[in-house]
């Protein structure tokens, strides 16, 4: 991922973010944010071969959705811009037909839906997928199914991660790019209450045939594309998450101050103060942490496979924690709809529980790290890092 140089633009940038953040409904917010320039903004024009996401203009669009849109919306918008885009910008040089929807996708013609969580295995087990894709000089045929997609209810394209081979190694898995109305392809939407606006839906395939271009980047290096760039959308996670909890402690801030109580209010309980206290301390590490992993983004290696399983563990933890102690401050208010949507922050620390779901389970992490407890310490040469769907289950 890449930084741009601080400069004059950013304060039009951000303006550009809030004024296309004023549309309503996922769809129209996304088409808003490709017509204003928003999506093109994050990433280097001048080279459409490039995947990186510039860091700061993330934080931005993410922080400003953040405060003004649904959490699923929010979602909708950051697994496109964060691993969608990314992954088709980056096979584009092999792929055509990926640079052409990404190229879509910028201008916000196109909704995408990234495809990886499968319906025959447990979470981040990947060795175990059932969606297979057959492969042949003509073609390439897709059958099975994906659980829990973010945009799958909507999207125009969904992107495939399936096994072309049987064999259970890393090599064996490709990516394809499926228009999400092709004949063979349904979509159910998901049995939740939650995440309004990002149209979660499980999809089948059955026996979807496409010509060859549909194939995006090399077959056998998918996984391997997938953990080059799942960095980003990991640091992405924990910039919302930040932004998310900020949002919240500010209001709860507002709350405690003027909520009465013992002819003062709630802030002027020494309690009270200590547990708010405890969440600045758990914000301030995440606030760190997003800092730290912002300016090293852009190294890469299999060292940053490591680092970005401790950021995952670390926000969706510390996002718990946080919204878990706010919820319990307010009480009952807590329930109530006003500034956090309908189901107050109760109904928001719910969804927001996908932080330690989402892009790998907040368990399977922790197994990942403590594998590599020596590096992680400096026991070790840094560079051999297990990742999650190299496990059996």
């Amino acid at each position: 991922m890449s930084e741009r140089p601080a400069s004059g633009h950013a304060d039009a940038f951000r303006r550009t973010v809030v004024n296309a953040a004023d549309a309503t409904g996922t769809r129209p917010l996304w088409r808003a944010l490709g017509k204003l320039g928003v999506l093109d903004g994050l990433y280097d024009a001048a080279e459409v071969n490039t995947a990186e996401v510039d860091t700061k203009r993330l934080d931005v669009l993410l922080t400003e959705l953040d405060a003004r849109q649904p959490l699923g919306t929010v979602l909708a918008v950051c697994v496109q811009v964060a691993s969608a885009i990314p992954l088709l910008r980056s096979a584009a040089h092999v792929s055509p037909l990926a640079r052409t929807v990404a190229a879509e996708a910028q201008r916000g013609e196109a909704v995408l839906a990234l495809a990886a969580t499968d319906a025959a295995a447990s979470g981040s087990a990947l060795m175990n997928m059932g969606t297979r894709a057959r492969i042949d000089d003509d073609g390439v045929t897709i059958s099975g199914g994906k659980d829990w997609i973010a945009n799958g209810g909507a999207c125009d394209y969904a992107l495939v991660l399936a096994r072309h081979r049987p064999a259970r190694h890393f090599t064996s898995f490709c990516w394809t790019l499926v228009p999400a109305r092709h004949p063979g392809v349904r979509r159910e939407r998901a049995a939740t209450r939650h995440f309004a606006g990002a149209d979660v839906a499980h999809l089948r395939f059955a026996d979807v045939r496409l010509d060859r271009a549909h194939v995006i980047g090399r077959p056998g290096r998918a996984l391997a594309e997938f953990a080059r760039h799942i960095g980003a959308e990991r640091l992405a996670g924990a910039l919302w998450a930040r932004a998310l909890c900020r949002r919240v402690l500010r209001d709860t801030h507002r709350y405690l101050s003027e909520r009465p109580a013992d002819g003062g209010s709630l802030w002027h309980n020494q309690a009270v103060r200590e547990r708010f206290a405890r969440c600045l301390v758990e914000w301030s590490r995440l606030d760190a942490m997003c800092a730290a992993h912002t300016a090293t983004a852009h190294t890469g290696g299999t060292s940053a496979i490591t680092d970005g399983m401790v950021l995952k563990a670390a926000y969706a933890q510390s996002a718990d924690r946080i919204l878990g102690e706010c919820a319990d401050l307010r009480g009952a208010e807590a329930f109530s709809d006003g500034p956090f949507g309908d189901g107050g922050l109760a109904g928001l620390r719910a969804q927001a529980a996908m932080f330690g779901i989402a892009g790998g389970a907040t368990g399977a992490m922790l197994a990942a790290i403590a594998d590599n407890a020596a590096d992680l310490l400096g026991a070790g040469a840094r560079g051999e890092a297990e990742v999650p769907w190299q496990r059996s289950g």
